[in-house]
């Protein structure tokens, strides 16, 4: 069994959204991976990506700078 642990969590409104966070990621070497959505969470095309909460600004930025879109941003422990 996995241990819980906090995290960060972002939603994205379809799933060609999350492919291009995961292709960006991958490219730049940004920790994380592509997660079904936990249920707690309402979010449009039901993946998200997970990252160490460590990651948040980096992830951010990253986010910002590439103008990558994304539907929410969760700090939770799963």
């Amino acid at each position: 069994m996995r241990r819980k642990e906090l995290c960060i969590l972002l939603t994205f409104s379809t799933t060609t959204e999350a492919m291009a966070m995961e292709a960006h990621a991958s490219a730049h070497g940004l920790p994380g991976r592509l997660i079904p959505v936990p249920t707690v969470i309402h979010a449009g095309c039901g993946v998200c990506w997970k990252a160490p909460i460590a990651e948040k600004p980096r992830i951010l930025a990253a986010m910002e700078k590439e103008q990558l879109p994304y539907e929410g941003f969760f700090e939770l422990v799963i």
